[in-house]
């Protein structure tokens, strides 16, 4: 069975020779760029390192490193298109704290400051986002959506993509169907409980998160046309993007947000079903009827009260599935939502166990997991839960992977 295969099995709750394995092609269950050049160079591949993140810090997976960790799955999104088949110079070249050099994407502008720290700069040179020194990432100069306001044009607000987006990104995904035998995953516009206003209003300033929850309780009807506006950009990007990739891509991310805290929901439940869930239906009905693409979500944290809600609404896939949080162990997961939802991720906490787990540990933890999301007929594909960071010994990310599939089988 080819990779694509397999996770086509998966995504339809059919059962595959074993459980996919994915490392980044959902992007925010990727890999810090110091943790993977170590890795790779534990494989004897000693190629330059580039980052596909310049925000998170992560690195662009290289197809001889997927093959080696049994990876089934390849990410297509216009921010990096291409990389894969471009020459590894292209690129920023810069040296990270630790030492490391890195090629960061084309266009990326870091500034340093005078206490060592590192500014990220968008493209008419305003900093948004701050590393400190010997930081592992960058954080936005402003709380909550910040980025988002300050460097809007990723996010297509209007509901149009550039043209030379599109034909990298229809490049890229030929490239990639024909020339591997990888499932393909998009990405590009999305909705977001949290973000969904700041990309339509002018009265929402930066920071502004608690305005935001004050429309979606007392201002109902604006917060209803402005999240209306924002659907509508995103399925005029989703036509795009469709046009763009064909039949290429098997899934598409169409909402993404941290939507969780550690211990519950960010908001009621009931309030989300009200205001925010009518608009992730209208997309996914969208992306259900005008392609054969599964929907993708993207959410961390303590979610458990949603789940039901994104199903009805139409997602078929919840990524990165947080088990470290509160009401979010696989054994519930699996009673309440199995067979209704994919669930992709859970495969290892990467908050306690990939970080201070030893490598038996981290294999009996993996062991465990999989037994449980496995268990069904499908609808499982093993991630890590979000990004390995930066400190994560090597040697758990190798136990990770052996154990991802040697208990996948």
């Amino acid at each position: 069975m080819t990779s694509r295969e397999r996770v086509v099995k998966a995504l339809h709750f059919e059962k595959p020779d074993r459980i996919p394995i994915d490392l980044g092609a959902i992007r925010a269950t990727g890999i810090n760029a110091v943790v993977y050049d170590a890795l790779k160079k534990r494989m004897g591949i000693h190629t330059p390192t580039r980052i596909h993140d310049p925000m998170q810090i992560l690195a662009e997976i290289e197809l001889e490193v997927v093959e080696r960790l049994n990876v089934d799955v390849l990410p297509l999104e216009g921010s990096s298109a291409g990389w894969l088949f471009q020459d590894l110079g292209v690129g920023v070249r810069k040296r990270l704290f630790c030492g490391l050099e890195v090629y960061f994407p084309p266009g990326t502008s870091i500034t340093e400051e005078s206490d060592g720290s590192w500014l990220l700069r968008n493209a008419g040179g305003a900093a948004y986002a701050r590393m400190p020194k010997d930081g592992y990432y960058f954080d936005y100069l402003v709380p909550t959506m910040a980025g988002r306001h300050i460097d809007p044009g990723a996010f297509h607000p209007s509901g149009t993509v550039p043209d030379e987006e599109l034909d990298l990104l229809a490049r890229h995904a030929r490239n990639l169907y024909e020339y591997t035998d990888k499932a393909i995953v998009g990405w590009g516009m999305s909705l977001s409980v949290i973000g969904l206003s700041a990309l339509l209003s002018n009265n929402i300033t930066q920071g502004s998160l608690d305005e935001w929850m004050y429309m979606l309780m007392a201002e109902k009807d604006t917060a209803h046309e402005m999240m209306g506006r924002y659907a509508d950009a995103v399925i005029g990007c989703l036509e795009l993007y469709h046009q763009a990739t064909g039949e290429y891509c098997c899934a598409w991310g169409v909402s993404s947000d941290d939507a969780g805290t550690q211990r519950g929901e960010f908001i009621a439940p009931d309030l989300f079903s009200e205001m925010i869930k009518p608009h992730y239906k209208r997309v996914c009905d969208w992306v259900h009827a005008n392609t054969r693409w599964k929907t993708y979500h993207h959410s961390c944290g303590s979610v458990y009260g949603f789940i039901p809600h994104w199903i009805e609404a139409g997602i078929d896939i919840f990524n990165p599935v947080q088990i470290s949080a509160a009401h979010m162990e696989p054994e519930r997961l699996m009673r309440d939502f199995g067979g209704k939802i994919v669930f992709w991720g859970g495969g290892c906490d990467t908050q306690r166990m990939l970080p201070l787990g030893t490598p038996e540990e981290v294999k009996e933890h993996v062991r465990h997991n999989i037994s449980i999301f496995g268990s069904g007929k499908g609808g499982y594909v093993f991630n890590q839960v979000h990004n390995i960071q930066q400190n994560v010994p090597v040697e758990n990310v190798e136990a990770m992977f052996e154990a991802a599939y040697a208990y996948g089988l």
